[in-house]
């Protein structure tokens, strides 16, 4: 699967767009990683607990982005993008987004 923030993939033809897809991952924190979030917060510095649980969120969203695309046929995602919200204190969503579309190879 390829998945790209752009329109066009370089070398390939879209031959068929099954349309908007997206997909989600909500996760809360948690009262360890909110201690030494805290903590940090005092010291100054990256809070990694955070950035760990954002990457896994991203991660996991995007897994569930491709498993829908190929689910209709795709075998590439164009005009990719993410958003991040708080969907209530303590929880954030990262959503992903994009085009869902059947590419071929250029012949050269």
């Amino acid at each position: 699967m390829i998945i790209t923030t752009t329109e066009q993939i370089q070398n390939s033809d879209i031959v068929e767009t099954f349309g908007l897809i997206s997909a989600s991952s909500i996760r809360a924190r948690h009262i360890g990683r909110d201690i030494m979030a805290g903590i940090r917060n005092l010291v100054g510095g990256e809070v990694l607990e955070y950035t760990r649980l954002m990457e896994q969120s991203r991660e996991e969203a995007l897994k569930r982005l491709e498993q829908r695309a190929e689910g209709k046929g795709a075998n590439a995602i164009i005009g990719m993008r993410f958003m991040t919200s708080m969907v209530m204190n303590g929880a954030a969503e990262i959503l992903v987004y994009g085009t869902a579309v059947r590419i071929v190879n250029k012949k050269t």
